[in-house]
């Protein structure tokens, strides 16, 4: 079976260091349970690059994903929001990472 392929979404702007940690902490729980993760920290490295060019690049990859996974504090960003938007109206699943966060350390506490 193919494993879900799902794009990251989370504040960035005005955020310590971009939020890089937050994503990267994501993407590394989320491929732990055997999601292909897209990430916009992995797409646009350069934390210089303009706000308008790494949009056009998230939007084009987030359109290729079957899902939307959104960190905490999602509502006050206006790119997260932005891709919310465009992933509800393209029929993409929406998963907020807390519940899949959760959800992970059920499965463990489970399996031990």
């Amino acid at each position: 079976m193919t494993p879900q392929r799902v794009y990251l979404a989370g504040p960035m702007s005005g955020m310590k260091d971009l939020n890089f940690p937050a994503f990267r902490h994501a993407a590394r729980q989320l491929r732990a349970a055997g999601y292909d993760v897209v990430s916009p920290v992995e797409i646009n490295p350069d934390p210089t690059a303009s706000w308008h060019a790494c949009m056009r690049r998230d939007i084009a990859a987030l359109t290729t994903c079957d899902a939307i996974c959104l960190l905490d504090c999602w509502q006050h960003s206006e790119g997260a929001t932005l891709e919310h938007h465009i992933a509800k109206r393209l029929g993409l699943e929406i998963q907020l990472f807390e519940r899949i966060a959760l959800d992970l350390i059920a499965l463990d506490w489970r399996t031990e």
